[in-house]
């Protein structure tokens, strides 16, 4: 890639401080710019490195003050962080050059029906009346079960396992080795003490627009549908029980656990090692920070909960705050009644 900061500046509709004309040719962090690269200063955390990186051009805020002379071209926009994104997605477009037609050795039967300009990679499994839409990829060694339905324009990356009866969307991503679709964890306990397997009838539907990290399991549902609506953004090593909903337009990070049949509103963002209790609700535009334990349904939307057993977030950091200064307390309480 060689552009123009000027081009750059037109692409994501910025204004452009500095020397237009300068050739850029990658991308770096602010700390690590070096020349011919850009970068962008969306936290003022790093603000400190905007007026010391050798980068070529910085994207920044409209409303940014500097405060000392900077050695790059600044391009400046509304929202730097989306800004920057724009510009790695239209990269990303004019680089990408997606495989078509099927490898081998790999194994599709005779019944399953594949789109146009799609794509099957080595060691790749998929059983009968699978449907796959047009221009997906299908990377090695994915095994897809019976009667599933995958969309167009997705891509499902090496080892991830779609049991039977799943479907899933138009524009989806699953990244590797994720599973969709095996049992959820029933087991009824029995009057001799051992455990007996409920059947896990249902399936997982996934819809539009959805990204899977690695390494994540989505169950099937005892009966009906676990669903992910559209939008819905996962991360790495989440685990999804049965019959659970997420919400259109709802993140979730890395390690987090969501138990059966409980249902998380639109537009929520759950943090890092989150535990949800199971058939519970969680209401719209909820965020709950990193190792929270949500335990019981939350009804107001748009709070911010932390701790476990989850509550307001500002309460709980208070209460943290009082928990430190309890041996210094007990210290002047005992000397007190000495």
């Amino acid at each position: 890639m060689k552009f123009t900061v000027n081009q750059i500046a037109e692409l994501i509709q910025g204004t452009v401080n500095g020397d237009g004309d300068q050739i850029i040719s990658g991308f770096d962090k602010i700390e690590e710019g070096k020349k011919g690269s850009i970068s962008f200063l969306a936290n003022p955390k790093y603000e400190s490195y905007l007026y010391e990186t050798a980068a070529s051009a910085v994207i920044v805020s409209n409303q940014l003050e500097l405060k000392k002379p900077v050695q790059s071209a600044l391009i400046r926009v509304n929202d730097p962080y989306i800004a920057f994104t724009i510009l790695l997605q239209k990269y990303q477009e004019i680089i990408a050059v997606k495989p078509t037609g099927i490898q081998e050795p790999s194994y599709i039967d005779e019944t399953a029906k594949i789109g146009d300009s799609s794509f099957v990679g080595r060691f790749t499994n998929i059983e009968s009346n699978v449907q796959i839409g047009n221009n997906t990829q299908i990377y090695d060694r994915v095994s897809i079960g019976k009667n599933v339905k995958i969309g167009s324009n997705c891509a499902i990356y090496p080892g991830v396992v779609i049991y039977s009866d799943c479907i899933i969307g138009n524009d989806v991503v699953i990244h590797a080795n994720s599973v969709i679709g095996s049992d959820g964890f029933g087991h009824a306990p029995q009057a001799d003490g051992t455990f007996k397997a409920i059947p896990q009838l249902g399936n997982v539907v996934i819809e539009d627009h959805v990204s899977i990290g690695s390494n994540t399991t989505i169950d099937r549902a005892t009966m009906g549908s676990t669903i992910i609506r559209t939008g819905v953004k996962i991360d790495n090593l989440v685990q999804i029980a049965h019959n659970v909903e997420i919400g259109q337009h709802t993140a979730i990070a890395a390690q987090t656990g969501i138990s059966g049949s409980t249902k998380v509103g639109e537009n929520c963002l759950i943090a890092g090692q989150v535990g949800v209790a199971g058939h519970i609700t969680i209401a719209p535009r909820t965020i709950v920070t990193g190792q929270s334990g949500v335990t019981k349904t939350v009804k107001v939307a748009g709070q911010t909960l932390g701790g476990t057993p989850a509550s307001n977030n500002v309460d709980f950091l208070k209460r943290n705050a009082l928990i430190r200064q309890l041996p210094e307390i007990l210290e002047k309480f005992n000397q007190k009644n000495k």
